[in-house]
């Protein structure tokens, strides 16, 4: 179970998004020379020796963001640390905004071969409303550029953005099928606490769309990209075939990595038997640069995953998959029967249609099951 992916955490944006409530500062470029030290700190004492791995996965934030100077010191340390095997899957968050010859280039040289695109919309109306810096001009010429210098491009599309209507979604879907992507990734909008939206959201500045609109413009998106030939393969994520993103993959699948920068996660073996260790470093970019250089661990919380919660974890990740999951093996992994830790919703989630088994002991969300998946999750994990 030693990690054969790796996430890294690039907490720099040129400004924040009003839905987001990631790890990251905007307009604080003055830090980045000290979180690249931080950066070498934690991995020098976390790691040791170089790992080899089968995924890498630059997120942000924005890693784009960073000068050419600064971008090459990022991809120095990653690919002194990290060994990709020779089909490894190395990919890499950009924003439309930061798409240049340059850093394109950069990225190539160094062995990144999946470029993340965060375009969001090409509506320059919804662009505004969600506070995006670019506008669907620029994301158009940015997909085309880096279809010039990557065959594998994903695009992340947002919908459900406020006074949005389903022929606005339907044009941004559109527009994406005309460009070469590789990897489509849809998400309706969440309004988290901890971003801009959330506050305005309680002070009725904005209201979420409603519900059986944002359901048409998702039941939309499953069917035309199905009928265009693509492969919806995760809840939120499509792809042409063989393009699949790897890394996320792994989250699902119950893989372990390791996570590193403000704010990562790493799912870890534990020295004990059939035990993880989850743990996540400081949120605050500033903290955990801090903390690196004076020698302290930047880790602000650790928790030990007994079989019990790994088990259930698996499940409701591995029901996000299409494909779903074999309850069979899930068994050999527990040691005995797992139906009883999920009972009695299992059994009424397959009652009521929301679930399928069949008669090879899969597990699959049902397309009506896909619909309303969310909630689903926290009485199979045993939140309630």
């Amino acid at each position: 179970m030693t990690p054969r992916s790796v996430y890294i955490h690039v907490p720099f944006c040129g400004r924040r998004c009003g839905y987001c409530n990631f790890a990251l500062v905007a307009g604080r470029d003055d830090l980045v020379a000290g979180y690249l030290q931080a950066l070498q700190h934690e991995l020098a004492t976390t790691l040791v020796q170089p790992a080899n791995v089968d995924t890498i996965f630059l997120g942000g934030g924005t890693p784009s963001h960073l000068s050419p100077v600064d971008l090459r010191q990022l991809l120095t340390l990653v690919t002194e640390w990290f060994a990709p095997t020779a089909s490894a899957e190395f990919s890499c968050e950009v924003n439309p905004m930061d798409c240049d010859a340059q850093r394109l280039g950069l990225l190539s040289q160094y062995g990144v071969n999946r470029i993340s695109l965060g375009g969001q919309s090409f509506n320059d109306a919804k662009l505004a409303v969600l506070e995006r810096d670019h506008h669907g001009r620029q994301l158009r010429d940015s997909i085309n550029l880096c279809c010039q210098v990557f065959d594998n491009v994903s695009l992340d599309l947002i919908f459900a953005a406020p006074n949005e209507s389903l022929s606005d979604w339907q044009r941004d879907i559109e527009v994406a099928l005309q460009f070469p992507l590789r990897h489509l990734s849809t998400y309706g909008l969440t309004i988290e606490r901890g971003s801009a939206f959330y506050g305005r959201r309680l002070r009725k500045e904005i209201e979420e769309l409603d519900e059986d609109v944002q359901l048409a413009m998702y039941e939309h998106t499953l069917k035309t990209l199905s009928q265009t030939g693509w492969e919806h393969y995760e809840v939120s994520n499509f792809a042409r075939t063989g393009y699949r993103c790897r890394h996320n993959e792994a989250y699902w699948l119950g893989h372990t990595w390791w996570g590193f920068g403000p704010g990562a996660a790493s799912f870890l073996p534990s020295d004990r038997d059939h035990t993880y260790l989850r743990q996540v470093n400081h949120r605050s970019p500033t903290t955990y640069i801090r903390r690196q250089l004076e020698g302290r661990c930047a880790v602000a919380e650790r928790d030990e995953i007994g079989l019990e919660q790994y088990v259930r974890e698996r499940l409701v990740f591995g029901l996000r998959r299409l494909a779903g999951l074999s309850l069979t093996e899930l068994n050999d992994v527990y040691g005995s029967s797992v139906r009883p830790l999920f009972e009695p919703y299992l059994q009424q989630y397959l009652d009521m249609g929301l679930l399928t088994l069949d008669a090879q002991n899969t597990l699959r969300l049902s397309r009506q099951g896909l619909l309303v998946s969310d909630s689903l999750w926290p009485e199979l994990l045993g939140d309630t």
